[in-house]
């Protein structure tokens, strides 16, 4: 019997199998690679996605911080837990980490970032709310120090008023020539060969507001030469800061009430006689010039 049909088909059956075997793994590792380029394309979608999702976080961070400007610098630690966080993020995504461990990380860092805006807009609050504070202190002291500035104008206008007022005046201001008769006589003259003695009068006004005490009024008569009748040097006062002559002097206990007052200026040289022409005649206190009358001798 020949035994080499049956060797053939036996060979190609085996050939038939192989080819089937090699066909079957052939389609096999087909789907195996289709189904890996499938979760590489996913996973690079899913890493593209947990990537963009990372960057807009630290984009949104970055833009509060701006937004917030040197109040930010406050957080400073809180800023490099975020940053350090962030880098750990990027490494994960970056050697194709665990999706559920990459999503949970990028979790904690968006409670994080908005725990850490949470905090920055309290501050920026708080700081606005001393700012305004601030302000209103700031206008009301100013305020205030106005007000002071104009109590303390108002004083110094009335201090002023008040000083203005406080003065005495004289009126009723009469100079008189006069010539001896006897002992206690005398006679109105206007002849300067016969004048002995000049008689002035006149009347200190009322002024409560000036304080009560003694006060000196010195009374000046000055020549037609403009020289000062007086009876010698010991005869001055001072007058804003000047040493001036006087003719005569009388003190008065004033206690705010009108006086009339009368003075005498005396030649001291009898029958001497006086010059002819205008003569002055100005009234002083201590600090002021309060009265004037004037006469002539012929």
């Amino acid at each position: 019997m020949d035994d080499r049909p049956l060797n053939t088909l036996g060979y190609k059956i085996t050939i038939g199998v192989l080819v089937a075997v090699i066909a079957v793994m052939a389609y096999m590792l087909f789907n195996q690679k289709k189904e890996v380029v499938m979760l590489t394309r996913a996973s690079s979608d899913q890493n593209f996605e947990l990537q963009t999702e990372l960057d807009s976080l630290l984009a949104e961070h970055d833009r509060v911080k701006m937004a917030y400007g040197s109040l930010s610098e406050s957080l400073t630690e809180k800023d490099s837990i975020i940053n350090v966080k962030a880098d750990e993020i990027k490494k994960l995504i970056g050697v194709r980490s665990e999706l559920s461990v990459v999503k949970k990380k990028l979790l904690q860092l968006q409670l994080i970032t908005k725990g850490y805006e949470k905090q920055i807009d309290s501050l920026y609050t708080v700081n606005r709310e001393l700012k305004n504070e601030n302000q209103k202190i700031k206008t009301d002291y100013n305020l205030e120090q106005q007000k002071t500035a104009d109590l303390s104008k108002d004083k110094e206008q009335l201090n002023q008023k008040i000083s203005g007022a406080a003065v005495l005046k004289a009126y009723k201001v009469t100079a008189i020539p006069l010539k001896a008769q006897g002992a206690e006589k005398e006679k109105v003259t206007d002849k300067a060969a016969r004048t002995d003695k000049i008689k002035v009068c006149f009347t200190v006004s009322e002024n409560k507001l000036v304080s009560p005490g003694y006060q000196r009024f010195f009374v000046r008569i000055a020549k037609p030469d403009k020289s000062i009748l007086t009876h010698g040097p010991a005869y001055t006062f001072q007058f804003l800061g000047q040493t001036l002559q006087f003719s005569a002097m009388e003190t008065l206990n004033y206690e705010g009430d009108a006086a009339d007052i009368c003075t005498y200026y005396e030649n001291p040289v009898k029958g001497a006689e006086l010059p002819k022409g205008h003569y002055l005649v100005n009234i002083f206190t201590e600090d002021r010039e309060i009265g004037q009358a004037t006469f002539d001798l012929k």
